[in-house]
């Protein structure tokens, strides 16, 4: 071997950090291809022809493409107003809740009442109670106030979220109250603190709280279907699973394509919301 050979390999030779690295790198892309493995089958399936559907060996990559389960779905069912309702609900609920967690969590941490401390340990131990067994008295509340088979009957149950409420606490107690002493004698009201200085800084976390109810309220399905009573203000996922019972017959095809119109919106939201998220992780890992 000539000393030109040797000289190449030794600068291709890898240490045993580089080998680990490429390890750890090999093993998470791995485990990230098993994860997208059956979203791609999905969001594929969704364009393939009914022969490609029922073929014996399942194909990853259509070679034969179609409109034709997409059609099917906007011809035959309300999918399109099923998804208006379900983004107008997703989105009012998320901007309530938001508003209405905000204001306790800022109660809780910032205004001297008595019984606040009591407050707070009743909405935490709120979260050892399984939310089934409210369905019930919640109903009949509801009902009593007319709120069924309105869109209000679904958004204020979930007005004061407990999780918002002590994931908020957490971080409105990381705000200097400098900042708000600082203001008031520069002549702040405390709404104009709350709304001006300390929802700004909580820009990130109230993102993350808003992320977090989005998809909540998208995938819920209980709850709506006790709440709509007729199929024009369903939302997709009461609507998605009424319309594989009035098929009557099983259908890959129509079912992987509601699957991604039900998914791809959350996969969107998540994409724009993402960097918000990490920001609040960030926020609350930093926090002493």
């Amino acid at each position: 071997m000539s000393v030109e050979s040797k000289s190449v390999l030794e600068n291709v030779s890898l240490s045993n950090t580089r080998l680990r690295t490429i390890a750890l790198y090999a093993g998470l892309y791995g485990t990230a291809a098993l994860f997208l493995i059956p979203y791609w089958y999905m969001f594929a399936t969704s364009f393939m022809t009914r022969d490609l559907v029922y073929a014996e060996v399942p194909y990853l990559i259509p070679w034969d493409v179609t409109l034709y389960w997409y059609e099917y779905l906007l011809t035959n069912s309300l999918i399109v107003q099923w998804t208006v309702n379900t983004v107008i609900l997703a989105g009012i609920t998320t901007a309530v809740v938001i508003a209405v967690d905000a204001m306790i969590a800022y109660s809780l941490t910032r205004l001297d009442w008595p019984g606040r401390r009591v407050v707070f340990a009743v909405i935490v131990a709120s979260f050892m109670v399984p939310g089934i067994i409210n369905l019930v008295p919640v109903y009949i509340i509801a009902s009593e106030l007319g709120l069924v088979n309105s869109l209000w009957g679904v958004v204020l149950p979930s007005a004061a979220n407990p999780l918002g409420v002590f994931m908020l606490v957490q971080f409105f107690k990381d705000i200097p109250e400098e900042l708000e002493e600082a203001a008031r004698l520069d002549g702040f009201s405390r709404l104009r603190i709350f709304t001006h200085i300390v929802l700004p800084l909580m820009r990130s976390a109230l993102a993350a709280l808003g992320l977090f109810i989005f998809i909540w309220t998208w995938n819920a399905f209980v709850w709506p279907l006790l709440i709509f009573q007729s199929d024009a203000m369903y939302t997709l996922p009461i609507g998605l699973v009424t319309l594989q019972d009035n098929l009557g017959v099983t259908e890959p095809g129509v079912i992987m394509t509601s699957a991604v119109v039900a998914s791809v919106p959350l996969l969107l939201v998540f994409l724009v919301m993402q960097r918000h998220l990490v920001r609040a992780v960030e926020m609350q890992g930093t926090t002493k």
